[in-house]
């Protein structure tokens, strides 16, 4: 027979669950206490992790922000069509259009910098903008009525894949505002106090929000990760070399002066049956290791990858039909920024892959129908929305987004 004489007392789990009053009360005292410490900390002003809440970018420029500026935690992206009058004239459809790069640009210049827009309701919410951007993109139509002569060949729907399982819900706007920051209530805000702004004018198509690691959960400059638990984005240019790629240079010419594109799909990612990949699988999948994101030719993440290196058996270490071997560049031209974000939803998880190029046709479209014929990853994911933007040009202070481009 045990001896239990000298054994500390145990409380069952119903006396846990259903203890007195005064045992009630002594935990509740107790958590009073821990929680009125920690308020008593806070309010003496003892150091704690960074605030970044005040952190401002600039809205004007030759350039529009959040493109080149380091991905921050949160995106919000917002398709608008147009609303026209019935009947009305190319002048008036061009006058609605001005109206609407005027309200944007102010409230853009306004809300990032940390203050209300005119007449809001809630300007507390803009106090702290945490890196908050604003971006805007025109499709086909908006181009069209803004200056028919200024149209770029790229800027139409792609062509279609036979991994495309594309969902008109997702699909090509009028228009598309790029809502970025490390703080939601700072981006939900400038979302609500654009939208009411852009009312009258624009009705909204849809809306896709993505996240990445929170704001200080990692180094700054490291990659991301998706859903997968692959890095995302290792083989992004840098330098003279990103310049090119967004802005143009060397044979790359962009739409307009200081306008680049984007290219957003919506990438629907089969969570489930990944988890059943071993991690071998995974690797030779991707031809890149997982844990560290390097090449499986190479010992660190920016390891170019050898795709002719070959094993013991003379079969080469990355397969042909990985994705790193798919999506290498083949021309000097194939080069792209990835800004991607994911998503996760009740009925749907994946990325929202978000392409930036000087020239969609020479630069995205190479990649993705070499990436649509092979890549052993569409086994897992599947484009389920896609759409391509003309990205205005900056502005300078006191003007607004698009005014030189009514001049032709």
């Amino acid at each position: 027979m045990t001896n239990t004489t000298n054994q500390p007392s145990v409380p069952s789990r119903r006396a846990l669950l259903f203890g007195g009053a005064a045992t009630v009360a002594g935990a509740a005292a107790g958590f009073a206490a821990g929680s009125g410490a920690v308020t008593a900390r806070a309010a003496e002003g003892l150091p704690g992790g960074p605030l970044h809440g005040q952190e401002t970018i600039a809205f004007h420029g030759d350039r529009q922000p959040g493109i080149q500026n380091p991905a921050p935690a949160f995106v919000s992206f917002l398709a608008l069509d147009l609303v026209l009058p019935d009947a009305s004239s190319g002048v008036e459809q061009r006058e609605i259009l001005r109206r609407m790069f005027r309200l944007i640009s102010d409230d853009a210049a306004r809300l990032m910098a940390g203050r209300g827009i005119l007449a809001d309701t809630e300007p507390e919410l803009s106090a702290n903008p945490a890196r908050l951007t604003v971006t805007i993109g025109l499709g086909s139509r908006a181009v069209r009525i803004m200056n028919p002569g200024l149209q770029p060949t790229w800027l139409k729907d792609l062509e279609s894949f036979p991994t495309d399982r594309l969902d008109p819900a997702w699909g090509q706007s009028d228009v598309v505002l790029q809502l970025c920051g490390d703080d939601r209530m700072s981006i939900a805000h400038a979302s609500r106090a654009l939208l009411k702004d852009l009312r009258p004018l624009a009705r909204i198509r849809w809306v896709q929000d993505g996240f990445r690691h929170s704001r200080g959960s990692q180094d700054e400059a490291a990659t991301m990760r998706n859903l997968f638990g692959q890095l995302d984005g290792t083989g992004n240019p840098r330098g003279d070399m990103l310049d090119r790629a967004l802005w143009g240079g060397e044979n790359l010419e962009p739409w307009v002066p200081g306008g680049t594109s984007l290219v957003l799909r919506r990438i629907e990612m089969d969570l489930d049956s990944w988890d059943q990949v071993d991690r071998p699988g995974r690797d030779f999948t991707m031809g890149r290791r997982q844990d560290t994101g390097a090449p499986l030719t190479g010992g660190h993440e920016f390891d170019a990858p050898d795709l002719r290196a070959t094993d013991e058996l003379g079969l080469p270490v990355i397969s042909p039909d990985s994705h790193v071997a798919r999506s290498q560049p083949r021309e000097a031209d194939e080069i792209i920024l990835r800004r991607g974000y994911n998503y996760l939803e009740p009925d749907s998880a994946g990325l929202l892959f978000a392409s930036y190029q000087c020239d969609p046709g020479r630069q995205f479209l190479p990649i993705q129908r070499r990436l649509a014929q092979a890549d052993m990853l569409n086994e897992w994911t599947t484009a389920i929305g896609s759409a391509v933007y003309a990205i205005l040009p900056g502005c300078a202070e006191g003007s607004y987004l698009g005014r030189e481009l009514f001049a032709g």
